[in-house]
């Protein structure tokens, strides 16, 4: 028998080399400082691991956002460029539920656990409904359309949603909550955690009795908790749940998966009401631990989400946590050792490079037929 050797990819290396000279070209105009960074570590490694905490805790919610872009595009194949926009509903409906309830001028440990419980309820169930409606009203007719057609149409429902936020949040009546007036400015989202654990008598800081300098606080381990807990909830119900095989067989051949009796459109349809879920919780989370809402977050956060679905491997719910994670890492450290006017640059500057040896990312590709 004859055995094939795989080339090497020379092409894959030269570029990685110009890629890198470049990086090192410009790296002093972007604050890339080898020598200067060795020695604020050596100086204070205990910064090092606050920035790494900080890191894993963005990275949580960026990880979340990034579960309902990969599970789209796993199944159809469509950059459902909306799903960041949906994130940021998913905080003003957080915010005004709060505000309703009463709980943001609230002192009540008791009362402010029962708000966010239900702020969390509540957008959970307004994202999932509002994605599940782009789905219906936007990109269910042109699912055998060219490719370009859904993608114009998702670009088309971000814009239409970011202006629903800039609308929501005008609203006179949500000003002594929001906290500014306009709706272009950004908003004040109260640290309810904090209140409700000073009621208690007890320190945000987990550390503080340590004696070491540094913040690992409640709003860090909830995050990070709630990210891993969905993640693997979702790993669980893909694999082990009549639903979960649906949407792998939809992902592996819709035809195929038709004829078998599987209801299609249920399936999509439930893939886009659990991304628009995942999208709704990752907005209390950020707006919790952030505190600020504004009717452009999504777009951001939603880039860098869907840059961490494509980093892990596009349709592996797993690959889209790690490269959450990885994403929240490299921009913490980029924040803190070099300049955060750089840190996308040096984000999507790794991403090229990872993309040019494992083009399906790091954990490989997983994906269905096209929308």
């Amino acid at each position: 028998m004859e055995t094939t050797k795989k080339k090497f990819n020379w092409r894959g290396l030269g570029v990685s080399l110009l890629v890198l000279y470049i990086v090192f070209l410009i790296g002093p105009i972007a604050s890339l400082d080898v020598p200067s960074i060795v020695t604020a570590i050596k100086a204070n490694p205990i910064q090092l691991i606050q920035f790494l905490i900080i890191g894993i805790s963005n990275g949580a919610i960026i990880a979340i956002i990034a579960l309902g872009y990969t599970m789209v595009y796993g199944i159809i194949e469509l950059i459902n460029f909306a799903h960041g926009d949906v994130y940021m509903i998913g905080v003003f409906t957080s915010l005004t539920v709060l505000s309703v309830t009463g709980t943001l001028d609230s002192k009540d440990p008791v009362k402010i656990a029962l708000g966010l419980i239900l702020a969390l309820v509540v957008a959970v169930v307004v994202g999932a409904v509002l994605n599940a409606s782009i789905e219906r009203l936007a990109y269910r007719r042109l699912r055998n359309a060219p490719r370009l057609a859904p993608l114009i149409s998702a670009i088309g429902m971000s814009f239409i949603i970011e202006n629903l936020g800039l609308m929501w949040a005008a609203q006179a009546w949500l000003v002594p909550s929001f906290g500014t007036t306009g709706g272009a400015s950004q908003k004040v989202f109260p640290d309810m955690l904090s209140v409700m654990f000073n009621s208690l008598g007890q320190d945000v800081n987990l550390l503080a009795s340590s004696g070491l300098p540094l913040r690992f606080t409640i709003k860090d381990l909830l995050v990070i908790i709630l990210a891993v807990s969905l993640m693997i909830g979702l790993y669980l119900f893909v694999q082990r749940t009549t639903l979960g095989k649906a949407m792998r067989a939809t992902a592996q051949n819709r035809d195929a998966a038709k004829m078998l009796g599987i209801d299609i459109d249920w399936v999509i349809t439930a893939t886009f009401l659990i991304g628009g879920g995942l999208a709704g919780a990752a907005g209390l989370m950020a707006g919790l631990y952030n505190n600020t809402a504004w009717w452009f977050m999504g777009f951001r956060a939603g880039l860098q989400s869907f840059t961490a679905a494509v980093l892990g491997g596009i349709g592996n719910i797993t690959g889209a946590m790690l490269g959450g994670f990885l994403i929240g890492l490299l921009a913490s450290f980029s924040d803190g050792y070099l300049s955060t006017r750089w840190t996308n640059a040096w984000v999507f500057t790794v991403l090229v490079l990872i993309l040019l040896f494992r083009p399906t990312g790091l954990l490989g590709e997983q994906t269905g037929q096209k929308a």
